[in-house]
């Protein structure tokens, strides 16, 4: 599998791994690095073979990978490579793909996300805020890639769908005896996630009673097992997300204003999909090659005109649904009507109808459904999400004579 340098700086501009690879100051160099901490000629990297080795060039600075000054050094996948200011990760070709869902055309969000490399290299804690499907969890376990603490777990909890006498447990831990039915000791999310990252899910769901707890164990790095009388010194890195306002939470009295400072020491505010439209084609083919699933540039059209109230997470589980319900065919608009909800459907196709492109695609959606309902009105509006006024209207509209229609494939009204 071919391996990619991936600079910290634009993470959407990937270096492929070639038999001979230099850095320097110098502009002459495959990555020329431009500042007075870097050598003309600072270090190379070349192919052995199917393994490629770093050397460092005499220079005066060092060539560092993971945090170790080297002369010479093997390279591995997910090694960092620190040379002056300027960062780089070893990446296979598959996590590049996966990079698509962290790089953006938006010019607002891309700034947000080439930040990324640099906070995940600090142990503060990170606030995600955005709708539920937007990708926090995606982000989350990057910053953990990016991070010192790579190597160690990154333990997922989400707080919204554990009961309140279940979630001090699951943070926390507990010990044989503490309550009804705990016959053995178990390790909470703050010890299973002990060198790595705790990533705390919809952390607005917390209940209140229990937002005191979590701030002790995140100001004192320190926790207390359910049912013990001993307290254990934490070693985690916190990343919180929410979907809810936490002013408003707080405002409300539902979310301690202590806990949400404790938390929000780097924020992110992760856009809906239908604010970063300029992405939507290159997240759609993503997912599509993942699932191996081919969408027609018309159905493309329909797709993107959609409002995708459930985002990123929307998108991907209508492409894999096609990949199960329509295995190896092309998808058209005509196969939309069993991939999105009618009403949604006849949504998107109103949203534009002034383009002529899809007034095509409309008309043809209207036929199929007038074709499959024997020409009855009102089951196609159903099938379509339509109001039956508005049927009528498209059938006057597009001069579609039904009687015809069905007569020439062979049906009666």
């Amino acid at each position: 599998m071919e391996l990619y340098l991936l600079p910290f700086e634009c993470p959407n501009q990937p270096i492929k791994m070639e038999n001979l690879i230099t850095l320097g100051r110098n502009k002459e160099n495959t990555v020329p690095l431009a500042s007075p901490l870097v050598n003309e000629r600072h270090a190379r990297i070349e192919r052995l073979e199917k393994n490629f080795i770093l050397r460092d060039l005499r220079s005066a600075e060092g060539t560092y990978v993971n945090q170790t000054r080297i002369l010479e050094a093997l390279l591995k996948e997910g090694d960092h490579i620190q040379i002056g200011p300027f960062g780089f990760r070893i990446e296979n070709e598959d996590t590049l793909n996966e990079n698509h869902l962290l790089t953006s055309k938006s010019k607002k969000w891309n700034e947000q996300l080439c930040r990324v490399p640099y906070f995940a290299k600090t142990d503060l804690p990170v606030l995600l805020l955005g709708a539920s499907g937007t990708g926090k969890e995606v982000l989350a376990a990057n910053i953990h890639k990016n991070s010192f603490r790579r190597m160690g777990p990154f333990v997922t909890v989400n707080c919204s769908a554990l009961s309140e006498s279940l979630v001090e447990s699951e943070l926390f831990g507990h010990i044989r005896g503490s309550f009804t039915g705990s016959t053995q000791d178990r390790k909470g999310a703050f010890e299973a996630a002990r060198g790595g990252t705790l990533f705390l899910d919809e952390i607005g769901d917390l209940p209140i009673s229990l937002q005191p707890k979590l701030l002790r164990a995140l100001e004192n790095r320190e926790i207390r097992p359910v049912g013990s009388d001993k307290n254990l010194k934490t070693n985690v890195r916190i990343i919180a997300a929410t979907h809810q306002n936490l002013k408003k939470a707080i405002n409300d009295g539902q979310f301690r204003k202590d806990l949400f400072y404790r938390l929000n020491v780097i924020q992110m505010n992760l856009p809906k999909l239908r604010d970063r439209r300029e992405d939507f084609e290159q997240l759609l083919y993503t997912f599509a090659k993942e699932y191996k699933v081919r969408f027609s540039e018309n159905a493309v059209q329909v797709l993107k005109n959609y409002t995708w109230p459930g985002n990123i997470r929307e998108l991907r589980n209508l492409i894999s649904r096609t990949s199960a319900i329509f295995p190896n065919e092309y998808i058209g608009p005509e196969h939309l009507n069993h991939l999105i909800e009618p009403f949604a459907l006849g949504e998107a196709l109103g949203n534009a109808v002034s383009v002529p492109l899809l007034q095509d695609v409309e008309r043809d959606l209207i036929v199929q459904g007038l074709i499959a309902n024997h020409g009855n009105q009102r089951k196609t509006a159903a099938d379509l999400g339509l109001p039956k006024s508005t049927l009528n209207d498209r059938i006057r509209q597009y001069n579609i004579d039904i009687a015809a229609l069905l007569k020439t494939r062979g049906a009666a009204i």
